[in-house]
């Protein structure tokens, strides 16, 4: 006997043809927007990446503005940068062309000041040229006080006076040596310093103070103070009175033995730099009687030993020639030639004599 399921079956419907042609269209449509937005995409990366058929801008361009270009920056962060600041058309066109010129490696953090709508080759043009760099250059020559130093960065940069003198008065903050004692006299160290925009008062400062640690390092400071009997802060004060009394780079470690031979023997330095310091005449000239009568710290033609201070800020030389004083018994020196050289003698009566010709040579 066959068994059969005699439950009733459904009936199979077969699709009418409007069904049939709306699944197609859906189909139709599916792959349409795949391929649009396969398309899209595309576009988008040959953008990110550069392509030969990139918008650009045509020419120099016009106007100005001023772009930074950030440590760690790639060329693509850079082409952003530009488009973002309307310099460029496209980041494609930009580094597209970045790509292709190897000097783009070596484009430095800064600011530039560039132009609006500018080509591509334009404006990478411009970021490879160290002239349109947005920065405060500043030189600050040796033996300049902390108030002349100060007054030189206001010039030079956009940074108020006011600004440098409120962050001179926080030395603390500066990162000075611990052997500063927290003074800032003799540790602004002399050199020529780039301020970009954004910088403050108190960094161009504290690179000036590293400057000098920097400096400091280089010649064994530490090391020679030691060496010598002295502390780093003391030979800082040596080589800043050598700074100012000094014309000529070769003597000054015979200065160096001059001023150590009368700080051990006890005799008074007689140094008029220091003097015109203690009085305020930080600029030089010629020294008074009211100015030998003041009574000052810094007043060293009866008082013995160092000033409290550095008298000015001292080169990397100059500290240099402080730790490297000559052998010998030398006390004396008087300015002997036109040319700024020095006659040194250990006989009181010489240098008198010496000192007498130069005056009636006109030497000073």
């Amino acid at each position: 006997m066959e068994l059969r399921d005699e439950r009733p079956q459904p009936r199979r419907r077969k699709r009418s043809g409007r069904k049939k042609a709306l699944a197609v269209l859906f189909l139709l449509l599916l792959v349409a927007a795949l391929v649009v937005g396969a398309l899209f995409a595309g576009s988008k990366l040959v953008d990110r990446l550069g392509g030969s058929d990139a918008q650009d801008f045509s020419g120099e361009g016009s106007g100005e503005v001023v772009v930074q270009v950030e440590p760690g920056n790639t060329a693509g962060d850079v082409a952003d940068t530009l488009v973002e600041e309307g310099v460029v058309a496209s980041r494609a066109a930009f580094f597209e062309v970045a790509a292709g010129d190897p000097r783009s490696t070596g484009l430095q953090p800064g600011f530039y000041r560039l132009r609006m709508e500018m080509s591509s080759a334009a404006a990478l043009e411009l970021l490879l040229d160290p002239t349109a760099r947005v920065v405060g250059r500043v030189t600050i020559p040796e033996g300049r006080t902390v108030e002349q130093t100060l007054e030189a960065l206001a010039e030079g940069t956009e940074i108020p006076l006011a600004d440098y003198q409120a962050a001179a008065a926080d030395p603390a903050a500066l990162g000075l040596p611990e052997y500063a004692a927290g003074q800032l006299e003799g540790f602004l160290f002399p050199a020529t310093y780039d301020v970009e925009p954004g910088t403050t008062a108190a960094d161009v400062l504290t690179l000036m103070v590293d400057r000098f640690k920097q400096a400091a390092e280089t010649v064994g400071l530490e090391e020679g103070a030691e060496r010598l009997g002295y502390t780093p802060y003391e030979i800082v004060i040596v080589a800043s009175l050598i700074e100012r009394e000094v014309r000529v780079d070769d003597e000054y470690g015979q200065v160096a033995r001059v001023v150590y031979n009368r700080l051990e023997q006890g005799i008074p330095l007689g140094i008029d730099a220091a003097v015109l310091f203690g009085v305020g005449k930080t600029a030089g000239g010629e020294v008074t009687a009211s100015d030998l009568a003041a009574d000052t710290p810094y007043e060293n033609r009866r008082q013995t030993g160092l000033p409290p201070t550095p008298i000015a800020s001292p080169g990397e030389a100059t500290l240099a020639g402080a730790l490297a004083p000559v052998d010998g018994d030398i006390l004396y020196y008087v300015l002997a030639t036109e040319d700024g050289r020095s006659f040194f003698t250990s006989d009181y009566n010489e240098f008198l004599r010496q000192r007498d010709k130069s005056r009636a040579e006109g030497i000073f």
